[in-house]
């Protein structure tokens, strides 16, 4: 079996690599960090331009109607250039939930503002910091409008929809609904996080015009499939920041002198050096794994997913800490750019949930799997 990307991807790859050299540079990052630039637009449109935020979405709605594993070396690039956009919660969370359980009507209306860059989504489901189940969601759904508070949303500031989780009144069971977060009863806040390039913000629904998405009381399951496939493309994007970030310590292991030679020569520098490799090698041959999963639609994707997750989160956060120490005292400078890949690692560690929750449902997967072989040979 064949996990490598085809020539189309990879010349895919090398051309968003190039791509983000020269729009996204560090000095774009750092803009955004310190507060000159809130929401890149000139950026989310040039991505726009170039057809990454449609690659998953179908042609008939403007997309370029490709697969996941071309949003997979996207991904990557993504991560490796740091970029301060929604594109995550645009092209990981909402395209999918519309197509997964999008009406018709709600596909017309959003697909095309997606893939053209002209609208960006989010989704709204956690209520506070606490850990997210069914029964701790207090947002309710009645009449046609949506009450509640979630925070923190991703990207909640900029995004101009949202797929909100909700109760239907009345019921316990979760549901999911499309929010125009333009619209009446919709008020924003700011917050602060680790990491200012990916802003955040809570969001209060007053009253605020909801439609449902799919189903009343199958949000659960709609959430489940959509964390699945958006597992593998935080994996993505954790191993660009992890490989850049081993590149930054590499190539200034390489260049700092002590004592009249390179400190990459040091025994405690080449073990640092080491380890950061093979983490990330074993992150790359996981989310691989995961992507092969994700593009054939395979039985194995929740563990696939829970597998590049788990070592995609290991991989990025060693590499950043330990990059912080190659470089020394400099490393905690502001003037260096390893806080940018230690502060975005730490982010994506808990985007879609913590890695003791996937950890958990890759213990669940292995554990069913491992009782449907002892049933099949009873």
């Amino acid at each position: 079996m064949n996990f490598e990307f085809s020539p189309e991807q990879r010349q895919l790859r090398d051309q968003a690599r190039r791509f983000f050299a020269e729009q996204c540079p560090p000095e774009t990052v750092r803009a955004v960090l310190d507060g000159q630039i809130g929401h890149h637009a000139q950026l989310w449109q040039s991505m726009a331009d170039m057809g990454f935020m449609g690659v998953t979405i179908p042609e008939t709605y403007g997309g370029l109607g490709l697969g996941y594993l071309e949003l997979c070396v996207i991904a990557e690039e993504c991560g490796r250039a740091l970029l301060p956009l929604p594109f995550s919660s645009s092209a990981y969370l909402a395209t999918e939930f519309l197509l997964i359980g999008g009406s018709q009507e709600q596909k017309d209306r959003w697909l095309p503002l997606l893939a053209s860059g002209k609208a960006i989504g989010t989704f709204a489901y956690a209520e506070g910091s606490a850990m997210v189940t069914a029964s701790s969601i207090t947002a309710r759904y009645a009449a046609g409008y949506l009450h509640g508070v979630k925070l923190p949303v991703p990207d909640g500031s900029h995004a101009d929809f949202a797929i909100v989780a909700a109760k239907a009144d009345g019921r316990e069971e979760l549901s999911l609904y499309a929010v125009d977060l333009n619209g009446d009863g919709v008020e924003r806040s700011p917050l602060a996080t680790i990491d200012p390039t990916r802003h955040h913000a809570q969001i209060t629904f007053a009253a605020a015009p909801a439609e449902p998405l799919g189903h009343t009381g199958t949000g659960e399951a709609m959430i489940a499939a959509v964390y699945d496939r958006a597992a593998v493309l935080f994996a993505f994007e954790q191993l660009g920041g992890a490989d850049c970030a081993l590149a930054m310590a590499r190539d200034y292991a390489l260049d700092r002198k002590a004592f009249g030679r390179a400190i990459g020569s040091f025994q405690a520098i080449k073990h640092m050096l080491a380890n950061m490799y093979v983490a990330s090698v074993l992150a790359r041959s996981n989310c691989y794994y995961g992507a092969w999963a994700l593009s054939t639609h395979a039985d194995e994707l929740p563990g696939a997913a829970a597998t590049a997750r788990i070592s995609a989160t290991q991989a990025y956060q060693l590499c950043a800490k330990d990059a912080i120490q190659v470089h020394g005292g400099m490393g905690f400078t502001w003037d260096f750019d390893c806080h940018l890949h230690y502060r975005r690692s730490h982010l994506l560690a808990v985007n879609l949930g913590s890695l003791s929750q996937w950890e958990d449902q890759l213990i669940d997967h292995l554990q069913a799997a491992k009782q449907r072989d002892l049933g099949s040979t009873a």
